[in-house]
Protein backbone atom coordinates (compact mmCIF):
# COMPACT_ATOMS: atom_id res chain seq x y z
CA UNK A 1 0.00 0.00 0.00
CA UNK A 2 1.27 3.69 -0.50
CA UNK A 3 0.43 6.07 1.72
CA UNK A 4 0.79 10.05 0.84
CA UNK A 5 0.53 13.39 1.19
CA UNK A 6 -0.62 15.51 -1.20
CA UNK A 7 -1.28 19.95 -0.95
CA UNK A 8 -4.10 21.87 -2.43
CA UNK A 9 -1.57 21.92 -6.04
CA UNK A 10 -1.97 18.08 -6.75
CA UNK A 11 1.25 17.45 -7.60
CA UNK A 12 1.92 14.10 -5.51
CA UNK A 13 -2.23 13.16 -5.72
CA UNK A 14 -1.74 13.05 -9.92
CA UNK A 15 1.34 10.83 -9.70
CA UNK A 16 -0.69 8.62 -7.15
CA UNK A 17 -3.49 8.38 -9.44
CA UNK A 18 -1.00 7.54 -12.49
CA UNK A 19 0.16 4.29 -10.41
CA UNK A 20 -2.83 3.10 -10.24
CA UNK A 21 -2.19 0.76 -6.72
CA UNK A 22 -3.81 1.06 -3.40
CA UNK A 23 -3.52 3.94 -1.48
CA UNK A 24 -4.66 5.97 1.32
CA UNK A 25 -3.83 10.32 1.79
CA UNK A 26 -3.24 11.94 4.47
CA UNK A 27 -4.85 15.15 5.29
CA UNK A 28 -3.78 18.58 3.99
CA UNK A 29 -4.66 20.16 6.89
CA UNK A 30 -2.72 18.77 9.87
CA UNK A 31 -5.24 19.16 12.63
CA UNK A 32 -7.65 16.86 11.13
CA UNK A 33 -7.39 13.05 12.38
CA UNK A 34 -4.94 10.87 10.81
CA UNK A 35 -6.58 7.55 9.04
CA UNK A 36 -6.34 4.32 10.36
CA UNK A 37 -2.96 2.56 8.43
CA UNK A 38 -3.33 -1.24 9.41
CA UNK A 39 -0.54 -2.87 6.84
CA UNK A 40 3.06 -2.15 5.72
CA UNK A 41 3.49 1.23 2.99
CA UNK A 42 5.93 2.97 1.10
CA UNK A 43 5.56 6.39 2.00
CA UNK A 44 5.14 8.78 -1.09
CA UNK A 45 5.94 12.55 -0.16
CA UNK A 46 6.48 16.17 -1.61
CA UNK A 47 9.06 18.56 -0.43
CA UNK A 48 8.26 21.91 1.25
CA UNK A 49 11.41 24.01 2.61
CA UNK A 50 12.70 27.34 2.69
CA UNK A 51 16.22 28.14 1.18
CA UNK A 52 17.84 26.27 3.55
CA UNK A 53 15.56 23.46 3.92
CA UNK A 54 13.84 23.99 6.89
CA UNK A 55 10.16 22.72 6.98
CA UNK A 56 10.56 19.79 3.90
CA UNK A 57 8.38 17.73 5.78
CA UNK A 58 5.16 18.19 5.68
CA UNK A 59 2.95 18.74 9.04
CA UNK A 60 0.78 15.79 8.84
CA UNK A 61 3.20 13.58 7.80
CA UNK A 62 5.90 14.21 10.84
CA UNK A 63 2.42 13.80 13.13
CA UNK A 64 1.65 10.30 11.38
CA UNK A 65 5.01 9.08 11.69
CA UNK A 66 5.29 10.37 15.12
CA UNK A 67 2.62 7.69 15.92
CA UNK A 68 4.70 4.23 16.89
CA UNK A 69 1.99 2.25 15.30
CA UNK A 70 2.46 3.71 11.88
CA UNK A 71 6.10 4.34 11.90
CA UNK A 72 6.53 0.56 12.40
CA UNK A 73 4.96 0.17 9.60
CA UNK A 74 6.84 1.97 7.29
CA UNK A 75 8.67 0.23 4.75
CA UNK A 76 10.30 3.06 2.16
CA UNK A 77 10.00 6.44 0.92
CA UNK A 78 9.55 8.18 -2.22
CA UNK A 79 9.50 11.80 -2.40
CA UNK A 80 9.54 14.59 -4.89
CA UNK A 81 10.61 18.29 -5.31
CA UNK A 82 11.23 20.88 -7.73
CA UNK A 83 14.83 20.62 -9.20
CA UNK A 84 15.18 24.38 -9.19
CA UNK A 85 16.24 23.76 -5.46
CA UNK A 86 19.34 22.31 -6.14
CA UNK A 87 20.46 19.71 -3.37
CA UNK A 88 16.94 20.35 -1.72
CA UNK A 89 15.52 18.79 -4.30
CA UNK A 90 13.15 16.50 -2.73
CA UNK A 91 14.87 16.58 0.50
CA UNK A 92 12.14 14.71 2.54
CA UNK A 93 12.65 11.89 1.46
CA UNK A 94 16.30 12.33 2.76
CA UNK A 95 14.94 13.51 6.04
CA UNK A 96 12.57 10.76 6.70
CA UNK A 97 14.73 7.80 5.14
CA UNK A 98 17.36 9.17 7.81
CA UNK A 99 15.04 9.83 10.43
CA UNK A 100 13.05 6.50 10.40
CA UNK A 101 15.70 4.06 8.73
CA UNK A 102 14.24 3.09 6.08
CA UNK A 103 15.59 2.71 2.07
CA UNK A 104 14.78 6.21 -0.21
CA UNK A 105 13.18 4.52 -2.65
CA UNK A 106 13.03 7.15 -5.74
CA UNK A 107 12.76 10.85 -6.27
CA UNK A 108 10.96 12.62 -8.77
CA UNK A 109 9.91 16.44 -9.81
CA UNK A 110 6.65 17.78 -9.56
CA UNK A 111 4.07 15.26 -10.87
CA UNK A 112 6.55 13.03 -12.65
CA UNK A 113 6.83 11.81 -15.99
CA UNK A 114 5.31 8.64 -17.90
CA UNK A 115 9.21 6.93 -17.43
CA UNK A 116 9.15 8.38 -13.39
CA UNK A 117 5.50 6.37 -13.29
CA UNK A 118 6.60 3.22 -15.09
CA UNK A 119 10.19 3.04 -12.56
CA UNK A 120 8.20 3.39 -9.80
CA UNK A 121 5.44 0.52 -10.46
CA UNK A 122 8.23 -1.83 -11.39
CA UNK A 123 10.57 -0.42 -8.78
CA UNK A 124 7.47 -0.97 -6.35
CA UNK A 125 6.67 -4.63 -7.35
CA UNK A 126 10.04 -5.97 -7.07
CA UNK A 127 10.63 -3.96 -3.40
CA UNK A 128 7.37 -5.64 -2.06
CA UNK A 129 8.64 -8.83 -3.89
CA UNK A 130 11.42 -9.41 -1.97
CA UNK A 131 9.05 -8.38 1.10
CA UNK A 132 7.06 -11.54 0.34
CA UNK A 133 4.24 -8.80 -0.37
CA UNK A 134 1.65 -8.25 -3.15
CA UNK A 135 1.83 -4.86 -4.76
CA UNK A 136 -2.20 -4.98 -4.88
CA UNK A 137 -2.34 -5.48 -0.95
Amino acid sequence: MLVYYSSASGNTQRFIEQLELPSLRLPIDPDEPIPQITQNFVLVCPTYADGQGRGAVPKSVIRALNQEQIRSLLMGVISSGNRNFGKLFAQSGTIISRKCSVPLLYRFELSGTPQDVQIVRQGLKKFWSHHEQSIHS
